[in-house]
């Protein structure tokens, strides 16, 4: 189904991410694998992929480093030509109550969840705009950015920024 298409999945070395990338190689995709890890756990996620039959390229932009994610954007679209899905997985967590938490530690889950997936939207969007053809940009949210979870208040709030993200960039 998916047989000349790319797709982008941002934090798929290992986790859910990597199985979004499966299911999407499964179905033909070329997968653009992002993510961070020790050097085996790319390379076997790589490996998962390509005994799917798709071709991959690995890039470990940090989503709290915007020249890094429009580094990997333009690896993507070197490589395979277009980007037809994006995935926004990529995440980390710094649990501690709010009286514990630090604004590094507020600011860099913020920065990876909410800054980090407009920084890799915006130029796929952009693509995919003046491209005429479309695709699909998915945004991974949590049930802490919905209904909260205790020692979660940094992480919620990105995920929680993430819905508005996504209801807004469809009006878009």
């Amino acid at each position: 189904m998916l047989k000349n298409r790319t797709a982008l999945v941002t934090g798929s070395t290992s986790g859910i991410g990597l199985a979004i990338a499966d299911a999407l190689a499964a179905q033909g995709a070329n997968i653009v694998v992002n993510g961070f890890g020790e050097p085996e756990v790319i390379r076997a996620a790589e490996t998962q992929l390509q005994k799917r039959g798709v071709k991959t390229i690995y890039h470990g932009a940090d989503m709290s480093k915007p020249a890094e994610i429009e580094q990997m954007f333009r690896a993507a679209e070197g490589t395979f030509g277009r980007v037809d899905i994006l995935v926004n997985n990529a995440g980390i967590l710094r649990d501690m109550t709010l009286i514990k938490t630090d604004e590094a530690s507020w600011d860099i889950v913020v920065q990876v969840h909410l800054k980090g997936t407009y920084c890799v939207t915006r130029p796929v969007f952009t693509h995919m705009k003046e491209r005429g053809q479309g695709g699909v940009i998915v945004n991974t949210s949590s049930t802490s950015g919905l209904i909260g979870n205790f020692g979660q208040c940094n992480y919620g709030a990105a995920k929680a920024g993430l819905v508005g993200l996504t209801r807004s960039m469809a009006l878009d």
